[in-house]
């Protein structure tokens, strides 16, 4: 499905080189911002549920706090068919400055609502809302950054758009750096006092940055030309259907790899028996290999295709999943963890970087944003949000720690066929 663009004057429809850095910067600071909170949430969890969700159970007050960070994923899907539309309706620039405010302040709640011990039952609901309020906005920032990148340099869609999760990798390398750093040099009672107050704060400060680069850029050409539909969720709908299946199907690998990351350092200390700091190194280098690696990736792609590096590297990733869990259990250290998180992530990384620019080829510049959006939401809502709170409760439940193993090796599953259909029926390479 494409825009027929023959009549337009493409003068100016690519970015020079010199803007591609601050088209990048614009656009991708919004999606490390909802990422960085969300690993820090997830980082922190089980301090976080000694503070706000406090019982007698340790195992149900982690439930409890991973199951808010679940919650809050419920938002994304209607956050994602509101600015979505408005993107698609009122342009890229406008849906990408107002899902960036209302992202700031959810990042500010969290780090200034008192602790259950000063206000109660108070402080688990607020800290509910501002997920929310994190979750609706984040539902409309994937589908018009991306559109805005895509759509300034569509020549280079897989390179430009990979750096939406590049930035999440920086995103996790950031959060790993305060995870270890504040565990290694404070106390449990610093860290439970303010300490994990610091990385929340810093979140809040990067927001008015990106909202100061976004309004100094331009709308995209293709927006500019493209017709206005009254009711894009509407034509999505009634007519692109398959597409969005094909885009939910695609993202499960990556987004449960994703969460599954985010999840190590607890992964660590209650299964591992390792130190808080541990998995966070782990995740620092895991970070650092995702941002460093999906944008070649994603140019890569540009040239052989998306599903030619797709297709093979998740067949390696259902293969391998689980034995790497398995030489963890049996020889849990920080050596070993370093390694399957190593692994993990450059299969992820490998897998991911090409998605973006999947995902816009399948929708017309009418329906994109909102295509998009949705599409990635729904598949970050069930696959990703709540796999953190999955493993914890299979965990619980089974008394196996490699359940994450069998997990990742169902989404490995789900991602196969669906790249599979794509191909033959949408003709995706």
């Amino acid at each position: 499905m494409s825009t027929d663009t023959s009549a337009i004057d493409t003068s100016h429809d690519t970015a020079q080189p010199r803007h591609i850095g601050r088209l990048i910067a614009a656009t991708s600071i919004g999606n490390a911002l909802e990422f960085y909170d969300l690993v820090v949430y997830g980082y922190f969890a089980s301090t976080l549920s000694r503070l706000f969700f406090p019982t007698q159970d340790h195992t149900v007050s982690l439930l409890l706090t991973l199951g808010t960070f679940a919650l809050s994923y419920l938002a994304r899907p209607v956050g994602a068919l509101v600015l979505g539309s408005y993107g698609d309706r009122h342009g890229r620039k406008a849906a990408l400055t107002l899902s960036l405010t209302m992202m700031t302040i959810g990042t500010g709640l969290v780090a200034v609502i008192p602790s259950y011990a000063t206000i109660g039952l108070a402080a688990p609901i607020l800290v509910f809302l501002s997920r929310l309020l994190q979750g609706f906005s984040a539902g409309g920032e994937f589908g018009s950054s991306t559109a805005f990148l895509v759509e300034h340099a569509p020549e280079r869609s897989g390179f430009m758009s990979s750096w939406q999760f590049s930035s999440q990798g920086a995103s996790t390398l950031l959060a790993s750096l305060f995870g270890a750093v504040l565990t290694g040099m404070l106390t449990p009672a610093q860290l439970e006092g303010w300490g994990w107050r610091i990385p929340f704060l810093f979140g809040m400060l990067i927001g008015p940055i990106g909202l100061y680069i976004r309004r100094r850029m331009d709308e995209t050409p293709e927006f500019e030309h493209a017709q206005k539909l009254e009711s894009p969720v509407r034509v999505l709908l009634a007519t692109q259907k398959e597409r969005v299946l094909v885009s939910i199907g695609s993202l499960v690998l990556t987004t449960t790899a994703n969460y599954m990351l985010l999840y190590m350092p607890t992964y660590a200390t209650r299964q591992l028996g390792l130190s808080p700091s541990s998995g966070f190194i782990a995740t620092l280098v895991a970070g650092f290999i995702m941002m460093a690696l999906v944008p070649l990736v994603g140019h890569w792609s540009d040239k052989v295709g998306r599903l030619r590096i797709m297709l093979p590297v998740g067949v390696l990733f259902l293969l391998t999943v689980y034995p790497a869990f398995m030489l963890v259990n049996a020889h849990p250290s920080l050596p070993m963890l370093l390694i399957v998180v190593i692994w993990v992530a450059l299969l992820k990384a490998t897998y991911f970087a090409p998605i973006p620019a999947l995902m816009a080829d399948l929708f017309p510049v009418e329906t994109r944003t909102t295509g998009m959006a949705f599409a990635y939401n729904i598949g970050t809502t069930i696959f990703g949000g709540f796999t953190p709170v999955a493993v914890a409760a299979l965990i619980a439940a089974t008394h196996n720690n490699l359940a994450p193993g069998l997990y990742l090796m169902f989404a490995a599953v789900i991602s196969l066929f669906t790249l599979v259909w794509a191909r033959r029926r949408l003709a995706v390479r």
